[in-house]
């Protein structure tokens, strides 16, 4: 296959999934497994892709990221979406109903303008605060987990500490009137989106597609090694956001981590933003023993 077609991999993959959630029969789009279906072959198809069309040898797959990137993605369709859908979505959902707010305006608006608003309310949260990590440091310890990863596949989207994920996942939809079917294409094609920003395939999308989604060159630059160089390209999926807010920054790296790239545990990933309270538990008992011993 040649180079021209592989980067067209990506776009005509949205243009599918697009297609699917406009044309597939109503039973189908109607049934709530459909959804988790779509996104597991996503990540599944994707991941393939990285197999046949690898971008870097340093990237690739073996068992101890398999099973660790099979954690996050089984975590985040489970816990992470009844969490967030307990936490944020319900309470978005009565806080709507409570004060009478109705845009009935969106249920009239033609499918992919639909879809069109999901995908910019999702992301523009995460932008803000995926880039609230980025200069907070109580924020970045619950986010530099993500950056501990040391290489890119096409499930590390979803690999980090609960807590961020959690955040991250938050969004204002659920104020919105929208069809259920629009908001399953919104997020699936930002699934599709992240997942080749994230993985090892040596696709690089025309102009048209890069200026506006993000891509891996984009966010391999945002899991450059140094601290400085990921305090850009925020954009999740929408880069579009970077140009707009003055983030971008163009480049790619082959060579991804954080702390000497040193690579987590899901034991130390989840620990990581507790570190400091740690490290003073650590202390007192010898802090004690000083006292005595004095």
């Amino acid at each position: 296959m040649t180079k021209g077609l592989v980067n067209l991999i990506p776009p005509a993959t949205v243009v599918a999934v697009v297609c699917f959630w406009a044309f597939a029969p109503a039973a189908i789009l109607a049934n709530p497994w459909t959804i988790v279906i779509v996104s597991a072959l996503i990540t599944l198809y994707i991941q393939g892709l990285e197999f046949v069309f690898e971008r870097h040898a340093g990237w690739r797959m073996h068992w101890r990221e398999f099973w660790t990137d099979l954690f996050y993605v089984v975590l985040g369709s489970t816990a992470i979406s009844w969490v967030s859908r307990m936490l944020a979505d319900t309470p978005l959902l009565a806080l709507k109903q409570s004060l009478g707010i109705a845009t009935p305006w969106a249920m009239h608006w033609p499918f992919l303008a639909q879809v069109a608003l999901v995908i910019f309310l999702i992301e523009f949260g995460q932008y803000w605060m995926h880039r609230l990590m980025h200069n907070s440091a109580p924020f970045w310890m619950t986010h530099a987990p993500h950056h501990h990863i040391t290489q890119l596949n096409a499930a590390k989207g979803y690999v980090g500490n609960p807590i961020e994920l959690f955040l991250i996942s938050l969004s204002v939809v659920a104020l919105f009137d929208l069809p259920l079917t629009a908001i399953f294409c919104g997020v699936s094609v930002l699934g599709v989106v992240s997942g080749f920003a994230h993985a090892n395939v040596r696709a690089d999308p025309p102009i048209w597609y890069s200026f506006i989604f993000t891509t891996i060159r984009h966010h391999s630059l945002h899991h450059s090694v140094p601290y400085e160089d990921t305090r850009c390209n925020y954009g999740n999926s929408l880069i579009l956001l970077d140009r707009i807010f003055g983030t971008y920054k163009e480049g790619e790296a082959a060579v991804v981590g954080q702390d000497e790239r040193r690579r987590l545990s899901i034991r130390e990933q989840w620990l990581f933003p507790f570190q400091p309270i740690l490290a003073r538990l650590k202390q007192r008992p010898s802090a004690t023993t000083d006292v005595a011993a004095g």
